[in-house]
């Protein structure tokens, strides 16, 4: 990766990290302070230490994973889900942050992969390659990995250049044997494939499609290969060079980044970018900067939340009965995409100051609480129902005094009104075991979406225990706006 795209991916990776200090100066449980934050210099001990985000960027300790076991947190890791944006982001701070990998690991290269490979497959390729860009591609795990990740975005000039001058670093004869071809040596190319195929070092389905790659008339002659349902990077590239291209809509998420250049048409970058940006991993911006490139094509799907979102931009300089239609138009258009929360993060503020009436007021306000910006916003709310006292009340970690219908409302309420973390979680942060905590607390979070109330109490009263105070005030606001929606 050069030095540009790093830094890109840097930019990316800080503009998604959560305003650490934004909410901390709220009270949280006093029995289960986080361990102090010890800075020291990382000097790269281990490429697992790579990251980033620093520890004074995060406010999270260097020691992060040092107490936990390997196999846990690789179990942990995988196993996550993230049912709203505010989780979303915290793992990828956890993900980007400079740490000392678990102990009990040589150079903590497996602890790095995972988080690699959690990263891909949340679309965050460019920052996975950041990481390999820091950490080198000398471990056979990092260069699979690196290898893949360039292959995906059709780089693959430097994954054959590097893999001919260093071939110990792989032991993929498939790739061996694309790369030989691309070189020029078609027979050498052949005769590894007959040798990978008589050692079972390929699979039958890549043997037959190198065997097309290599053999024009029989690609000519036989019919259309059948596609992998979750192709490599390698196989991916192979059918595209066989002028089988596959589509990367039904394909894993990292494959949408190939169709943000929008070689493909603007339907399908349009869709790549809500694809991308429902896990976080594209700019609020961008996205919806691709919504006003052009007329919308046809009508249904995503050409009426194009045209929805254009009629809403046009309104924003007219006066408050236009902006008022529009955006109640746009609204349940983002929402059905589950993109309300990057909407709000732009719009939030304007339409704060705008002075809406009714339901387009009752948006402007579930807005202002979904945005970065929420405690701020939440001052300055006009409409004072019971919900709207309520959402007020979290957003400034408070405990709230009434009841609302939101979904979820009595989990949080119990949350912000004193609630202690687990026991159990308790004991494994004196352990030092802070981003196992952490990650446990994600999967009560989703366990809590899923409508196990205690589960919900327990996820918020941890993250406050541990002092992510903004993150657990979010998850929550989110949690309950974004289920109210869906609601509807």
């Amino acid at each position: 990766m050069g030095t540009r795209a790093r830094k890109a991916a840097m930019t990316a990776a800080l503009a998604l990290a959560p305003v650490w200090a934004h909410a901390q100066n709220a009270p949280v449980a006093q029995s289960a302070l986080p361990p102090s934050v010890d800075e020291m210099p990382l000097d790269m001990p281990s490429a697992g230490a790579a990251g980033l985000l620093t520890p004074r960027m995060t406010g999270l300790p260097v020691d992060l994973w040092q107490a936990s076991s390997p196999d846990t947190l690789a179990d942990l890791i995988a196993a996550v889900e993230l049912p709203v944006p505010a989780a979303r982001a915290l793992m990828r701070v956890l993900m980007l942050t400079e740490a000392l990998p678990p102990d009990g690991t040589r150079n903590g290269i497996d602890h790095l992969t995972n988080r690699i490979d959690w990263l891909t497959e949340q679309g965050a390729v460019e920052e996975a390659l950041a990481l390999l860009d820091i950490t080198g591609t000398q471990d056979p795990r990092l260069f699979e990995r690196w290898a893949d990740l360039n292959l995906l975005l059709g780089r693959t000039e430097p994954v054959c250049r590097l893999l001919a001058a260093q071939p110990m670093l792989s032991t993929d004869f498939a790739l061996r044997i694309f790369c030989t071809a691309r070189g020029g040596d078609w027979e050498q190319a052949a005769l590894l494939l007959q040798t990978g195929e008589a050692l079972g070092q390929v699979s039958s389905r890549q043997a037959e499609l190198l065997w097309h790659f290599l053999d024009s008339d029989l690609s000519e002659a036989s019919a259309p290969l059948t596609p992998p349902v979750r192709p490599t990077p390698l196989e991916f590239r192979l059918f595209e060079a066989l002028g089988e291209p596959l589509p990367t809509a039904p394909l894993p998420l990292e494959f949408s980044v190939l169709d943000l250049g929008g070689d493909t048409g603007w339907r399908a970058q349009l869709e790549a970018a809500e694809r991308l940006a429902r896990a976080g991993s594209l700019p609020a911006n961008r996205l919806l900067g691709l919504y006003s490139q052009r007329q919308p094509a046809a009508s249904g799907g995503v050409w009426d939340r194009v045209a929805a979102f254009q009629d809403f931009e046009e309104a924003l300089g007219r006066g408050n009965g236009v902006l008022s239609q529009r955006l109640q138009a746009l609204w349940p258009q983002m929402a059905s995409a589950r993109l309300l929360v990057p909407f709000a993060e732009l719009y939030a503020d304007t339409l704060s100051q705008s002075r809406l009436e009714g339901r387009a007021a009752r948006i402007a306000t579930r807005a202002a609480f979904l945005s970065d910006r929420y405690e701020d916003l939440a001052q300055g709310a006009r409409d004072r129902d019971a919900e709207t006292r309520f959402l007020t009340a979290i957003a400034r970690g408070e405990a709230p005094e009434g009841a609302t219908d939101l979904p979820h409302s009595e989990a949080v309420a119990r949350a912000f009104s004193g609630a202690a973390m687990p026991d159990v979680l308790r004991a494994q942060l004196d352990e030092r075991r802070l981003g196992e905590v952490i990650l446990r607390a994600l999967g009560l979070l989703a366990s809590g979406a899923e409508g196990n109330g205690q589960d919900l109490t327990d996820a918020l009263a941890t993250l406050r225990g541990v002092g992510l105070e903004d993150a657990a005030r979010r998850a929550a606001l989110q949690l309950m706006i974004l289920d109210a929606e869906r609601a509807l």
